[in-house]
């Protein structure tokens, strides 16, 4: 059987985030990907210029016309901009018991532009979260959803994980890259304890898109049926690959694309 990754984010015109980043790790890694759009956005590597939502109704006709259709077996939720667009993708999910859910709360670009407007924090908290089956934020995101600061080391970091998991997601993969120090080390976090995953930290500045392929690549890992602890594995392996060989590639004058290697697990 073909293995079927859905992801509900949104699209950046520039090619290295969102949902382009989300296919193109889909592709990479053996699985089929489909898509629902969420929003669009005017972007490149220098930044985000505008933001278009697309309807809650139109996202629901999506879901509707890829869930009714396709053998789903893993989703990845990325940009969703508004409360509005948040409910329509979590009344969806119920309405098709969507399993094996990585939600990467997006909410500030890589340029620091936001994404999420402030007032759909709390339907992210109160509709998405319990739903993952792992909730994959980076140091800020963590600290925005916890309304607290940003975690200075490992032992907060735990903290705000195991904070996190209160909201009702199964699991929370807390990611440290924009920390300090030699290493890169994020911890996945359930109820059963702590698992510390370290890479080399890269000085590169091309590293557009890394939250959206590692989110993507965990949920390509859940649909060929590896457990969570694999499949994190195997896609923080993955983003460091690419992150190492970003470098080799001058796209933009901003914040480059990571380098999608096109390999089979």
């Amino acid at each position: 059987m073909t293995a079927i990754a859905v992801t509900i984010a949104g699209s950046d015109s520039g090619g290295g985030a969102g949902m382009q980043a989300d296919l193109k790790t889909f592709a990479a890694l053996g699985v089929y990907g489909a898509s629902v759009i969420a929003a669009l956005t005017a972007q490149n590597t220098g930044g985000v210029t505008g933001i278009h939502d697309v309807p809650p109704d139109f996202i629901a006709a999506q879901i509707d016309a890829v869930f009714s259709d396709l053998k789903v077996d893993a989703v990845k939720i990325g940009m969703l901009s508004q409360a509005p667009a948040i409910a329509a993708v979590a009344s969806g999910l119920e309405r098709y018991k969507a399993m094996n859910v990585v939600l990467d709360p997006v909410m500030v670009a890589t340029s620091g532009d936001r994404l999420l407007k402030p007032d759909a924090v709390e339907n992210l908290r109160r509709l998405l979260i319990p739903k993952a089956l792992v909730l994959t934020p980076n140091l800020p995101e963590a600290a925005a959803l916890l309304d607290t600061t940003i975690a200075a080391d490992e032992a907060a970091m735990r903290d705000q994980a195991r904070r996190l998991l209160e909201f009702g997601a199964r699991s929370v993969l807390i990611k440290g890259g924009h920390g300090a120090g030699a290493e890169s080390v994020d911890l996945l976090v359930d109820a059963n304890g702590v698992e510390r995953l370290a890479a080399p930290r890269f000085a590169t500045r091309n590293t557009h898109g890394t939250g959206c392929t590692l989110s993507s690549a965990i949920a390509a890992g859940l649909a060929k049926g590896m457990n969570l602890l694999d499949a994190v594995r195997a896609a923080k392996s993955y983003v460091t690959t690419a992150i190492a060989a970003a470098d080799r590639l001058s796209i933009g004058s901003g914040h480059g694309p990571v380098h999608h290697f096109y390999r089979w697990w």
